[in-house]
């Protein structure tokens, strides 16, 4: 779920209400709005895939974060698991963003 704005009271929502605020604000049809959505999207997530840093100017950036493995003991049993290594996505605030965030903007 994604916290976006609707006249400026907050709320969650779902990709659905996404597309339609998508629309309503960029003055486009819902399949077009989906389609928007979606190719924003699968762009985000095929420059992860690659391990590319994906950066949205003013807004932020999404990169991919190598884990390496490790050995963590279950508090119940005492026994030791082995955590193989991962690869997980990060996203880093950009600046513009951060300062909405803290000015309420």
């Amino acid at each position: 779920m994604i916290l976006i704005s609707f006249a400026g009271i907050g709320c969650l929502v779902n990709r659905k209400d996404l597309i339609g605020k998508i629309a309503l604000d960029a003055d486009l049809t819902r399949s077009q709005a989906a389609r928007a959505l979606n190719a924003f999207l699968d762009g985000i997530q095929t420059g992860l895939v690659r391990g590319d840093r994906v950066t949205i100017s003013g807004f932020g950036t999404f990169g991919v974060l190598q884990k390496k493995p490790r050995r963590l003991r279950n508090p119940k049993s005492g026994e030791a698991i082995e955590i193989g290594a991962k690869r997980v996505p990060r996203f880093a605030p950009g600046t513009e963003l951060r300062s909405a965030i803290q000015n309420g903007d």
